[in-house]
């Protein structure tokens, strides 16, 4: 390889040694000046600038914003957390005292009107508008209902019309949740299953796989441009029976029936501009015994085979310890798993008297032990960052 360098570099020597000789010789009979390699002026004339690189601003302010974030506000940037109650000082005191990236609102937090609620998000963004947390809520229609104002119909009336009544019905709640100032709707559940046993069957938008696929790609493009989208819960529900709030479902389905059963409404969900997807309690022990929450194969199945880049988000963490099993008992430790595994952002709904410090801390001393990388947290902080920030009416 060398030698053929060599004899290509005196080829190109010689070669541009006779065309200075002619360049020369021009001159000499006078024909007009050669123009100098790589000039872009005429004699006389201005040279052309060099066009200035683009920044997008976005990407800009994160980066800035990170710089000055110590290693536990980067943590705790991490959770998306929950406190019960509707008084507005109080949420903004929660969000301001420790620092979440995320907020996500479940019944006990939902007023009897849109007005109240669009206070209560307004209060906890407050503190820094030019960033604020994600709030997010799970509004799917049906049976998974947070706001009792939403009359659009969920999917177990949705799977059966066509693909456009469930974009129009997504856009419709979507429209909602922006004006009430929530940002995240945890509400496309991109599970499949046929089984009316299974704990899942009566939210699925689909009982068959392409079915399934073009109404989890509808459910996106509807909300598309109002609220962040996100898909649920990876790799799929819809092959076990058992309800993951108690109990860590288990398959011995193969990779390969995965990939034709599965994937599809997911690989929908994303090529259709899905932000987030939600990762489940669910081991598919041919792939990894541990919960696919907990697992960093399934997580590069994820970006590697499906090519999402987004934000991914675990499952309730709390749903784990709610299972009884002891391995699942730390809810610290809960945490640091999830985000070694490769979850950007850690979902804790925290049972009354959860301590946040602790989970934060958990996950900072995890960094200062070496089990995750400072450059993952930055990653993962970063990526939110950006994310919080193009929510910003500051942008």
């Amino acid at each position: 390889m060398r030698a053929a360098r060599r004899r290509t570099a005196a080829v190109v020597a010689v070669a541009l040694s006779a065309t200075l000789l002619m360049a020369g010789l021009s001159g000499c009979v006078g024909a007009a000046p050669a123009h100098t390699i790589g000039a872009t002026h005429t004699a006389g004339a201005a040279p052309t600038p060099s066009p200035t690189p683009t920044v997008d601003p976005v990407e800009a302010y994160a980066r800035q914003r990170l710089a000055n974030l110590t290693l536990r506000q980067k943590v705790a940037s991490l959770f998306m957390l929950h406190t019960p109650g509707t008084d507005p000082a109080a949420l903004r005191g929660y969000v301001d005292r420790y620092g979440v990236g995320g907020m996500i609102l479940m019944g006990d937090n939902i007023p009897s009107t849109p007005a109240e609620l669009a206070a209560q998000t307004a209060a906890m963004t407050a503190s820094d508008p030019g960033l604020p947390p994600l709030i997010g809520v799970d509004e799917e229609g049906g049976d998974v209902t947070r706001l009792g104002w939403d009359d659009q119909p969920g999917a177990d009336t949705l799977r059966d019309q066509d693909p456009a009544a469930t974009r129009d019905a997504f856009a419709r709640r979507a429209t909602l949740l922006k004006q009430a100032g929530i940002s995240v709707n945890f509400g496309t559940v991109a599970d499949v299953t046929a089984d009316p046993a299974s704990f899942i069957a009566d939210r699925v938008l689909g009982t068959e796989p392409g079915a399934a696929a073009a109404r989890v790609a509808a459910s996106v493009t509807g909300e598309r441009g109002t609220v962040l989208s996100t898909l649920k819960h990876f790799p799929g529900h819809g092959e076990s029976e058992a309800d993951s709030h108690h109990a860590v479902p288990s398959t011995a389905v193969s990779k390969q029936d995965w990939s034709t059963r599965d994937a599809p409404p997911f690989q929908a969900g994303i090529s259709a501009g899905a932000e987030l997807v939600m990762f489940g309690h669910l081991a598919y022990t041919q792939v990894d015994a541990a919960p696919a929450s907990l697992s960093a194969a399934w997580h590069r199945i994820l970006t590697d085979e499906l090519g999402f880049r987004g934000a991914s988000i675990t499952d309730d963490l709390r749903m784990l310890q709610d299972t009884g099993l002891p391995q699942y008992q730390d809810p610290g430790e809960n945490a640091v798993q999830a985000i070694a595994a490769g979850n950007t952002m850690v979902l804790d709904v925290l049972p009354a008297g959860g301590d946040p410090d602790a989970l934060i801390d958990a996950v900072v001393t995890a960094v200062q032990q070496g089990r995750i990388p400072v450059a993952q947290i930055d990653t993962d902080a970063l990526k939110l960052l950006q994310l919080r920030r193009s929510l910003s009416a500051e942008e």
